[in-house]
């Protein structure tokens, strides 16, 4: 079944790509959402119109996407967490925590567009990726600390 994204999903595609999907994930999940619309001709010919109307300001997103990449640069973060004696932590270091301590230093990311490369599991350093745009990503390093 091919179906064309109205929205980023993850794992799947962007914003007005073209995918193949298995028909129960489209019929059940992404067309009721509104997450898709199926690929026919005239959908077809709407995306490539609006892609169109839209090019000059998909360079400016990714414009600034890429002015949040360059201000996040080399920024090693701390995140606080309670570790034992062992240095394993206790609960968990989440995404909205890497976005509250990019925030404090006045970088604005979404959570959602975070994603750990490695779970922290214990007292160290790590890294995420922040997915800005199709085509900008960017790691972020950070150090798990005592409390």
């Amino acid at each position: 079944m091919e179906v064309i994204l109205k929205d980023d999903v993850k794992g799947l595609g962007y914003k007005n790509d073209t995918v193949t999907v298995k028909p129960g994930f489209g019929r059940n999940y992404l067309l009721p959402q509104g997450l898709a619309v199926l690929a026919d001709k005239s959908n077809k010919k709407i995306v490539a119109e609006n892609i169109r109307q839209a090019a000059h300001k998909a360079d400016k997103v990714k414009a600034d996407a890429q002015a949040v990449a360059d201000k996040i640069g080399d920024v090693v973060l701390d995140i606080p967490a309670k570790v034992g004696e062992s240095g394993k932590i206790f609960g968990r270091v989440t995404t909205l925590q890497l976005a509250d301590a990019l925030k404090a230093k006045g970088i604005d990311v979404e959570r959602k567009r975070l994603s750990f490369d490695q779970d922290p599991s214990a007292a160290g350093e790590y890294t995420a990726t922040v997915d800005l745009h199709r085509e900008v990503k960017h790691k972020v390093r950070f150090n798990v600390v005592a409390e």
